[in-house]
C-alpha cells in the first residue's frame, strides 16, 4: 500500500513529464511508424531514467536545495557551471516558445470556430498574457489552477483513448520505416518528452531522508508517462494515416500542427464527443506545460540575477520570462516543433551529459569524504556513465548538424 507522500511524489513526476510535448510525439515519429516509435520511446525512457538516477546520486551527496547549477559548480568548476547556465536558459526558452506557439495555435482555432475573427500572432499574444497573469500571481495561483487542469487532463486522456480505440486501423499501425530511425526531430522530441530531471532537487526536499521512496517515485513516475505515450502514439497513428491530406506527414510540416491534429481527428472520426475531448485535452496540455515552465523560468531568472519578485523587480523578471519567446514565436510561425528540437539538443547536454560528467568527477570527491559509505550509487559503474556521455555527445552533434543543414 503506497503512502500519500509517495503518491504525491509520483504525481509530481507525472505532472512534470506529461505536457505539450506529448502532442508532438506522433507527429515527430510519424515517419517511423508505430513500431518504430515504440522502440524509440522505450530507448528514450531508459536513457532519461538512467540519467535521472545518476543525477539523483550526485544530488544526494550535496547540501539540500542544491540544483544543477550549484552541483555543476562543485563537481565541474566554473566551466561546467557556465555550460549548465547556458543550456538551462536555452532549454526553458525553447520549450516556452514551443508552448506559446502551440497554445496560440489552439487558441486561434477555438476562437475562430466560435465566429470571432482573429489572427494567429494576436492569439499567441493573448494566450501568453492570459496564462502569464496566473504565473505573475505566484506559485499558489499556479498550484490551484494546475491541480484542476491536471485532474481534467488525465481524465480526458483516458476517455479519449477509450473512445478512439475501436476505430484504430491495423494497417496504419503495421507501417514501419526503421530507415528513418535516425530522424533528428523524432529523437529530440522524444527526449524532451521525458525531461523531468530538474524536479529531482524538489523531490529530495519533499521526501527528506527517505531515499527508497524517492527512488520509487522517480521510477513509477516515469513509467506512467511511457505507458501514456505508447497509447497516445497508438491511437493517433492508428487513426490518422501517414500520407494524404491531413495525414501525419502533412500535419508535421504545418505551422499550425496542433489545431490540424484536432481537425484531422474530427474529420476522420466524425464523432462530436471525440472532437470535444480532443480539443479539451490538447488545450489543457498546452496550459499546464506553459504554467510549469513559465514558473520555473521566472524563478530561475529571479535567483540568477538576484532580483526579488516584488514591484519593479517582478515586472523585470516576467518581462525577461515572456518577451524573448513571444518575439521568437511571432517571427517563426512554425516554432512548436522547432522549439522542441532546440530543447531536445539542450536536454542531451543538460540532462544526460552533465549528470554523467558530474557523477564521474563526483564519485572521486564524495567517496573520499564518506570513506566509501555512499547513500546511493547508480548501478552500471563507469560503463553506464561512458555510454551516457558518448550518446549525449553524438546526439548533440547530430542534432546541431541537422538544424544547420
Amino acid at each position: 500500500m503506497m503512502n500519500s507522500k509517495l503518491i504525491g511524489g509520483i504525481l509530481l513526476v507525472v505532472g512534470t513529464t506529461i505536457g505539450a510535448g506529448m502532442l508532438a510525439l506522433p507527429l515527430a515519429t510519424a515517419e517511423l511508424g508505430f513500431l518504430g516509435s515504440l522502440v524509440l520511446l522505450i530507448v528514450g525512457w531508459a536513457v532519461m531514467t538512467a540519467s535521472t538516477f545518476v543525477f539523483l546520486e550526485v544530488n544526494l551527496h550535496m547540501p539540500k536545495q542544491s540544483n544543477i547549477i550549484s552541483m555543476a559548480g562543485v563537481t565541474l568548476g566554473k566551466l561546467g557551471q557556465a555550460v549548465a547556465w547556458v543550456a538551462y536558459l536555452v532549454l526553458l526558452y525553447s520549450i516556452l516558445s514551443a508552448y506559446i506557439a502551440g497554445g496560440g495555435d489552439l487558441f486561434h482555432y477555438l476562437i475562430t470556430k466560435s465566429g470571432i475573427p482573429i489572427s494567429l500572432p494576436v492569439a499567441s499574444v493573448i494566450f501568453t498574457i492570459l496564462f502569464g497573469c496566473i504565473v505573475y500571481f505566484g506559485i499558489k495561483a499556479v498550484d490551484y489552477v494546475n491541480r484542476g487542469l491536471m485532474f481534467g487532463k488525465m481524465g480526458t486522456f483516458v476517455l479519449l483513448v477509450v473512445l478512439i480505440l475501436p476505430f484504430i486501423s491495423a494497417s496504419n499501425l503495421s507501417t514501419t520505416q526503421f530507415s528513418n530511425f535516425a530522424s533528428p526531430t523524432s529523437i529530440t522530441v522524444t527526449t524532451v518528452s521525458f525531461a523531468f530531471l530538474m524536479i529531482v532537487p524538489s523531490l529530495r526536499n519533499y521526501f527528506g531522508d527517505d531515499v527508497q521512496s524517492l527512488k520509487k517515485a522517480i521510477f513509477i513516475g516515469t513509467l506512467i508517462p511511457l505507458v501514456c505515450y505508447i497509447f497516445w502514439d497508438m491511437v493517433i497513428m492508428g487513426i490518422i494515416p501517414l500520407e494524404g491530406v491531413l495525414g501525419l506527414r502533412e500535419i508535421s510540416q504545418s505551422n499550425s500542427s496542433n489545431s490540424d491534429l484536432v481537425i484531422a481527428l474530427t474529420s476522420i472520426l466524425q464523432k462530436d464527443s471525440i472532437s470535444i475531448f480532443a480539443k479539451f485535452f490538447t488545450s489543457i496540455c498546452m496550459a499546464t506545460s506553459f504554467l510549469s515552465v513559465s514558473l520555473s523560468l521566472s524563478d530561475f531568472l529571479a535567483d540568477g540575477f538576484n532580483v526579488k519578485k516584488q514591484g519593479l523587480g517582478n515586472w523585470l523578471v516576467y518581462g525577461l520570462t515572456f518577451l524573448p519567446p513571444i518575439i521568437f514565436v511571432l517571427f517563426f510561425p512554425g516554432a512548436f516543433l522547432m522549439g522542441l528540437n532546440y530543447a531536445g539538443i539542450c536536454c542531451f547536454i543538460l540532462m544526460i551529459l552533465l549528470p554523467a560528467l558530474m557523477a564521474w568527477r563526483g564519485r572521486e570527491m564524495y567517496a573520499a569524504l564518506t570513506n566509501g559509505n555512499v547513500q546511493f550509487r547508480m548501478a552500471g559503474g563507469k560503463l553506464l556513465l561512458s555510454v551516457l556521455i558518448i550518446f549525449s555527445i553524438a546526439m548533440t552533434i547530430f542534432g546541431l548538424f541537422s538544424l544547420i543543414y
